[in-house]
């Protein structure tokens, strides 16, 4: 009779484990190096891409919402007495505000931003365009900075 192997007990067999495989985050799984700085971690330039990515799409949905709502459902509410869009949007928005409040915390811890500039874009989602203008001005900052990171 063999003894049991890895697999047929269902626990890790001792000795060294492997450096990255499935579901890892190991310097092999992310491409990278293992001395390199944008390989892993919060602050690499893949996961700050992928944070921006994120911003730059939840940004667009609360602008899109926002006006819509302001534009459209409030003055059909209370102009043409037909409240169901505003009773629509206004549920879909609130949830995506918040998503976006949290996604711009994601990204400014991610990336270091300062507080006070990280509030003025949360707020950008509550009037309608500013968080298109937030958006073009967050994306630029975050790609200058990763563009200067990268300069010699």
């Amino acid at each position: 009779m063999t003894p049991p192997t890895r697999e047929d007990s269902g626990r890790a067999a001792p000795g060294p484990r492997p450096a990255a495989g499935p579901g890892t985050a190991g310097p092999a799984a992310t491409g990278a190096s293992a001395g390199s700085a944008s390989g892993s971690g919060r602050s690499s330039e893949r996961a700050v891409r992928r944070a921006l990515l994120r911003f730059r799409v939840i940004a667009y949905l609360v602008g899109v919402g926002l006006i819509t709502l302001v534009l459209v459902g409030v003055p059909l509410k209370y102009l043409a007495d037909a409240p169901t869009l505003a009773e629509a949007v206004g549920p879909i928005h609130g949830f995506l505000f918040m998503v976006y409040l949290a996604l711009t915390a994601d990204l400014s811890s991610r990336c270091r931003l300062r507080t006070g500039p990280t509030l003025l874009v949360m707020l950008a989602g509550t009037i309608p365009f500013l968080s298109f203008v937030a958006e073009r001005r967050v994306t630029r900052t975050v790609l200058e900075r990763q563009r200067a990171s990268h300069t010699p």
